[in-house]
C-alpha cells in the first residue's frame, strides 16, 4: 500500500479500511500519517481507536509526540487516558515538549508531564522534575514530581527530594516512597532530621523506610530516637533496626545498647501490628533471656495452628533460637499441656542438650499427648548413651506413636542390640505401624544374632512371620540367606513369595545365578507374584531380562502383558518389535494402546509401518496414539524411505 492510498484510506468512512491502513502506517512508521492517526484515535469506533493508537506507538518521533500531546486538553476522559498511555510510551521521543508543559499555565498539564517524564526511563528527566518538585506552586504536580523520581529511581534525584521532605505532608508521602527506592546513603540523614517536624503518620512512613532502605548509617541514629519517641513511633524503630541489623547482628551492638533494645523489643511484643512482633522476636531471638521467651510464649499461646500456622513457626523458631533458660525449664516442668507442646518444638532445634535433659526427666510425669511430642523430639536428639531411657520406656509404654519413636532410636541411632528381644516382641503387636517400625529397627541392628533369630522365624506356620523373616534376611544379607530365600520362593502364600523375590532380584545386572531363581516366577500361579517379577525386571532394565520379558508377553492376565511391553519400550530393543505387533491382532484396548507407546520408544522401520497401520483403526484413541507415535519417530529417529 502506497504512501497516498494509506492517507486516503485514514480519511475516508470504510472502518476496515481506515484500521487497515493505520496498521500499514504503523509498520511503515509513516510520519505523514499522525495527523490523521491523531484525528482518528478520538473515534468511537473502538477498532480504529486501537489501530490508531497501535500506529501512533509504532511510529514515535517528536511529530508523534506533538501530534498526540494536544489530546491531553481533551474534555473526553477515555481520549485524555488513551494519550496519556501513547505518551507514556513514546513521550521520552520528545524531552523538549514535555519539559515546556511543565510551565504549562494548567495544572493537570503540569501534573500529565510529570506523570509521562517519569516513565521515560531516562536520566535527562531528573533535573525538570527536580524543578517542578521544589519549585510548583501545585501541590499535586510536586506530589507527581515526586512519584515520577522514584519510578525512575536515579541517585542523581536524591538531593532534590531530600529538600523536598520540608513539603507538606501529601508531597512527604511520596518523597519518602522515592527515597526508599532509591535507597541513597545521603537521604539517611535527611529521613531522620525529618522526623523532629514529621506527623505521627509521616514519621511512621519515615522509620518504616529507613528500615526497608537497609542503610547501616540509620541504627545509631534511630537509637538516640528511642527513649524520646512516643510508644507506637518506638515500636517502629525498633522494628527498623531489627530490619536494617538482621537479627544475627544485633549481638554486635554495644551491651547498653543491646540491653535497651532488648527492653524496647520486648515492649514491641505487645503491638497489634504483626510486622512489629515479627520484627521483634527476630531482634529477641539474637539478644535472648528468659524476658525474651516470655513475651514469644505469649504471642504464640494465643495463635490457632491452622490460621496462624505459618506465625506458630516464626515463634517456634524464635524460642529455639532464644535457646535453653529459666523460662524455658520452668514452663516445661509445668502442667500447661499446650505451652509445654510449643516449647518441645523449640527444644527440638535448640543447639544446647539442656532442654533434652529436662524432657527426658519430666517426660513419665506428663500426659500421651506430650509424651508424644516428647518421645519423637528425644528419639532425633538423644545419643546412643540415652538407651537405658528408652529400653524403659520400650519396657513401660503402650502407645503406638511413643514405641515407634522408641524403636526408630534404639535400632537406628543407638544400634541397641541388647533391646533386641525386646523389639522382637513388638512383631506381635496388634498394630501394623508398630509391627513395620519393629521389623526396621531389628534390620537396623544388623546383627548377626537378629539374622539368626529371623531363620527361625521363617520355619514358623504364621504366614505373617514367614514373610518378615523373608524381608528381614533379604535386608540382611541375600548370599548368607539364600537357601532360606529361595525356599520362600515357593512358599504356599503367593505374599510370602512376592517378598521373596524382592529379596533375591534386588541388584542390577543379574546375575545369571538369580536369574535361574526368579524366572520360575513367571508362571506362578498368583498374578500379583508374576507382576511383581516383570516390574523387578523391567526396573533392572538389563539386556539379560529381554528374553523373559518377551515370555510375559504370552501371559494371560492383561495387566502382566501392559508391564511387560512397559519394560520392553523402555529397553528400546528393535528385536522385541515382532512379538509387539503379533499382539495388536487380538489384543484388548489397554493392551494395543500400550504396545503403540511401547513402538513409539523403540522406533524403525518396522515398528513405523505397524503404527501406520494402526492410524486406520476404529478406535479413535489407537488412532490419535499411534499418529503420535509415528510423528515421535519420525522427528527423534527418522525412518528410511
Amino acid at each position: 500500500m502506497s504512501e497516498q492510498q494509506i492517507i486516503e484510506q485514514l480519511q475516508g468512512d470504510d472502518v476496515e479500511a481506515i484500521r487497515e491502513a493505520a496498521y500499514a502506517a504503523g509498520n511503515l512508521r509513516l510520519e505523514s500519517a499522525v495527523p490523521h492517526l491523531v484525528a482518528r484515535i478520538q473515534s468511537h469506533n473502538i477498532g480504529v481507536q486501537e489501530a490508531a493508537d497501535r500506529a501512533l506507538r509504532k511510529i514515535g518521533g517528536v511529530a508523534a509526540v506533538r501530534g498526540v500531546l494536544p489530546l491531553l486538553r481533551s474534555d473526553d476522559a477515555p481520549i485524555r487516558n488513551i494519550s496519556m498511555d501513547v505518551l507514556r510510551e513514546i513521550g521520552a521521543d520528545d524531552f523538549d515538549s514535555l519539559k515546556q508543559l511543565l510551565h504549562d499555565d494548567d495544572p493537570d498539564m503540569r501534573i500529565f508531564a510529570s506523570d509521562i517524564l517519569g516513565t521515560s526511563g531516562s536520566i535527562l528527566a531528573v533535573p525538570s522534575l527536580c524543578e517542578a518538585l521544589l519549585r510548583d506552586p501545585e501541590v499535586n504536580v510536586r506530589y507527581q514530581a515526586a512519584v515520577s523520581l522514584g519510578t525512575l529511581a536515579f541517585s542523581e534525584a536524591a538531593d532534590c527530594l531530600n529538600k523536598a521532605m520540608m513539603d507538606e505532608e501529601w508531597v512527604q508521602f511520596s518523597v519518602i516512597e522515592a527515597l526508599t527506592k532509591i535507597r541513597a546513603e545521603s537521604s539517611v540523614n535527611a529521613l531522620v532530621k525529618a522526623l523532629d517536624s514529621a506527623s505521627d503518620l509521616v514519621a511512621s512512613m519515615i522509620v518504616d523506610a529507613l528500615g526497608e532502605m537497609g542503610n547501616i548509617k540509620a541504627v545509631p541514629l534511630l537509637l538516640k530516637r528511642l527513649d524520646k519517641s512516643p510508644g507506637p513511633l518506638r515500636n517502629k524503630i525498633a522494628k527498623a533496626i531489627v530490619n536494617v541489623l538482621g537479627g544475627k547482628s544485633l549481638s554486635l551492638l554495644g551491651e547498653k545498647d543491646r540491653l535497651r533494645l532488648r527492653d524496647y523489643l520486648l515492649a514491641a511484643m505487645d503491638d497489634e501490628d504483626e510486622d512489629v512482633q515479627n520484627a521483634a522476636m527476630r531482634g529477641l531471638a539474637s539478644i535472648g533471656g528468659a524476658e525474651a521467651t516470655e513475651a514469644v510464649l505469649k504471642v504464640a499461646v494465643v495463635l490457632d495452628p491452622d490460621r496462624d500456622h505459618e506465625r506458630l513457626v516464626a515463634c517456634v523458631q524464635s524460642l529455639a533460637d532464644i535457646g535453653f533458660n529459666s523460662a524455658v525449664d520452668r514452663h516445661v516442668r509445668g502442667d500447661d499441656e499446650h505451652t509445654l507442646l510449643i516449647l518441645v518444638e523449640a527444644i527440638r532445634g535448640m543447639p544446647s542438650r539442656h532442654g533434652i535433659d529436662v524432657l527426658r526427666g519430666v517426660f513419665w510425669d506428663k500426659p500421651r499427648d506430650a509424651q508424644r511430642a516428647m518421645s519423637t523430639v528425644l528419639a532425633e536428639r538423644c545419643d546412643p548413651s540415652d538407651r537405658d531411657f528408652f529400653i524403659d520406656v520400650l519396657d513401660r509404654h503402650n502407645d503406638a506413636h511413643v514405641l515407634k519413636a522408641t524403636l526408630h532410636y534404639l535400632g537406628r541411632r543407638a544400634k541397641a542390640v541388647e533391646a533386641g528381644d525386646r523389639m522382637l516382641a513388638l512383631l506381635e503387636h496388634p498394630y501394623d505401624d508398630v509391627k513395620e517400625a519393629a521389623l526396621d529397627a531389628c534390620i537396623a541392628l544388623n546383627n548377626p544374632a537378629m539374622n539368626a533369630r529371623f531363620r527361625e522365624s521363617f520355619r514358623s506356620p504364621d504366614p505373617l512371620h514367614r514373610m518378615m523373616a523373608v524381608y528381614a534376611m533379604g535386608r540382611f544379607d541375600v548370599d548368607e540367606n539364600l537357601a532360606e530365600l529361595t525356599e520362600a520362593l515357593e512358599d504356599e502364600v503367593p505374599d510370602v513369595r512376592k517378598v521373596a523375590l524382592e529379596a533375591v532380584a534386588n541388584v542390577c545386572p543379574f546375575t545369571s545365578s538369580r536369574l535361574e531363581l526368579v524366572v520360575p516366577r513367571l508362571h506362578d500361579e498368583n498374578r500379583e507374584v508374576r507382576l511383581a517379577l516383570i516390574e523387578l525386571l523391567g526396573n533392572c532394565g538389563e539386556g539379560n531380562v529381554f528374553p523373559y520379558l518377551l515370555q510375559a508377553l504370552d501371559d494371560p492376565d492383561d495387566w502382566v502383558r501392559v508391564r511387560a511391553i512397559e519394560a520392553l519400550g523402555s529397553l528400546k530393543d528393535a528385536d522385541a518389535v515382532p512379538q509387539l505387533v503379533a499382539l495388536t491382532e487380538n489384543a484388548g484396548h489397554l493392551v494395543l494402546l500400550k504396545v503403540v507407546e511401547a513402538l513409539g520408544a523403540i522406533g524403525g522401520n518396522v515398528a513405523f509401518r505397524a503404527l501406520l497401520h494402526l492410524m486406520e483403526s476404529d478406535d479413535p484413541e489407537v488412532q490419535q496414539a499411534a499418529e503420535a507415535a509415528a510423528a515421535r519417530i519420525h522427528e527423534e529417529q527418522g525412518v528410511d524411505d
